[in-house]
């Protein structure tokens, strides 16, 4: 891992290719909130590629627009999300249509974590 950050809704955590964020319980992911991830994407992955990874350990909420902003990050080319509950995966699903890049869903963090490694590092963007 590169760095640990803590935000009031939860911790983004930096590694080579990708970060895995953990939101706090009862949070409601908003598109403001996409304003961290943008600042991440240009302070440890300037003009390379990375993922997001979504490790849903807590229940909380997403409001969809917020994958309208995130669709915008150039240099973010995948989205994953962990979890092995059946609401989580099928509300994966919806969002799904909201965001405009790929997104794929892991009963596990190190399947996640093995997908977008192969995926930057086979790949020429």
């Amino acid at each position: 891992m590169i760095k640990a950050l803590f935000y009031e809704f939860g911790e983004i955590n930096v590694f080579k290719n990708f970060v895995i964020a953990i939101m706090k319980e009862g949070t409601t992911v908003k598109p403001e909130y996409n304003d961290h991830l943008v600042e991440i994407a240009h302070t440890y992955f300037h003009n390379r590629p990375f993922a997001y990874i979504t490790y849903r350990k807590n229940s909380y909420a997403v409001d969809p627009m917020v994958y309208l902003k995130t669709s915008q990050i150039e240099n973010l080319v995948a989205f994953a999300i962990v979890s092995n509950e059946e609401h989580k995966i099928k509300n994966a699903e919806i969002e799904r249509l909201f965001l405009k890049k790929p997104l794929e869903v892991f009963s596990n963090l190190d399947d996640a974590k093995n997908w977008v490694n192969q995926l930057i590092e086979n790949e020429d963007f």
